[in-house]
């Protein structure tokens, strides 16, 4: 499966290279990679398809990942980044940097508030859940977490004075790559590094804690320090991820649904695989998004909603009796 994953991230990201408003033949753009041809053509390829297609696969991989360690940690089928707050509260930090203006000093600000509401709502979860390595604890206090955040959005956005705001937040909200710079792929890179690196170190603790809480303490897992590099993980990765992109649903609960028949159904077996398939599904809604014609370039976030519902109740109808 990882070739076939790959050949088709390969693809995934050669799609998105030609498509858009411009259509480019393969040839003209191989010769504007390689620095030769029409300087308008590199510059379309090279400043704005390139730069877009490079974060489509980081924001899809980290998503995929991370939805499915948390569905492998948490022994819940239904879990995703959201779960535990991460995807909200980045949310909020990002809607933050928008309502008080902060956005406009610099273009780094919006994501670094993003992030780092990401790393107090991971702060605010280890308080509320304690030391307890429950599942159960940790899904309450990151519903807790998530609905502390979504108020804080709601409230923004009632209180602003400032259409145009409102409506940047909203835009925000509904997810989208567009118009990216490389400045956002260097502020999004090493979160989503560090995040995956953390995520993928635990692959055979998620293995262990298939035989509950008690087998894995037995195996000689250190839980505590297990759940720790998870959730520093997730709220790293994620909240990276969101800063760039803004809210974008569903890629961490759809695709390790859809690699997990073809593996033996450990939770280590579908972590890279899921990674390769997140890269994938985004690249894919994304030039899905431009290929739509509407009047305004629709908002991936809508169409990974749309994507997404579907095929995860056809895979829960194929797959319930199997947890």
């Amino acid at each position: 499966m990882i070739p076939v994953l790959v050949a088709a991230l390969v693809l995934a990201a050669c799609g998105s290279m030609a498509v858009g408003p411009v259509a480019i033949a393969p040839s003209r753009i191989l010769a504007a990679l390689a620095g030769h041809g029409d300087p308008v053509l590199r510059a379309i390829l090279i400043e704005l398809r390139l730069t877009r297609t490079v974060i489509a696969l980081l924001v899809g991989a980290m998503l995929g990942l991370a939805g499915a360690v948390l569905q492998g940690y948490l022994r819940n089928p239904l879990a995703e980044p959201s779960v535990l707050g991460a995807s909200n509260a980045a949310a909020l930090g990002a809607v933050g940097a928008i309502y008080f203006g902060i956005a406009e000093w610099n273009i780094v600000m919006l994501p670094l508030l993003s992030i780092g509401a990401g790393l107090l709502s991971l702060l605010l979860l280890f308080a509320l859940a304690g030391r307890s390595a429950s599942p159960l604890a940790l899904i309450l206090a990151g519903i807790a977490v998530s609905t502390l955040a979504g108020a804080g959005i709601s409230l923004a956005l009632n209180l602003s004075s400032n259409p145009f705001a409102a409506m940047e937040i909203m835009a925000w909200l509904l997810g989208s790559i567009e118009n990216r710079t490389t400045e956002h792929i260097w502020i999004a890179l090493p979160c989503i590094a560090l995040g995956a690196g953390l995520l993928l170190y635990d692959g055979r603790t998620l293995d262990a804690l298939s035989l509950g809480e008690d087998g894995a303490r037995s195996l000689g897992v250190d839980l505590t320090r297990a759940r720790r590099r998870l959730l520093l993980g997730t709220a790293v990765g994620v909240g990276g991820a969101v800063a760039v992109s803004g809210a974008i649903g569903f890629v961490g609960l759809i695709v390790p649904h859809l690699v997990r028949p073809l593996t033996d159904r450990s939770p280590s077996a579908i972590l890279l695989p899921s990674l390769l398939g997140g890269a994938v599904l985004l690249a894919g809604a994304d030039i899905l998004v431009r290929l739509i014609a509407t009047a305004s370039e629709l908002k991936l976030g809508v169409v990974t909603a749309f994507l997404g519902v579907p095929v995860f109740l056809v895979h829960l109808l194929r797959e319930r009796g199997a947890w």
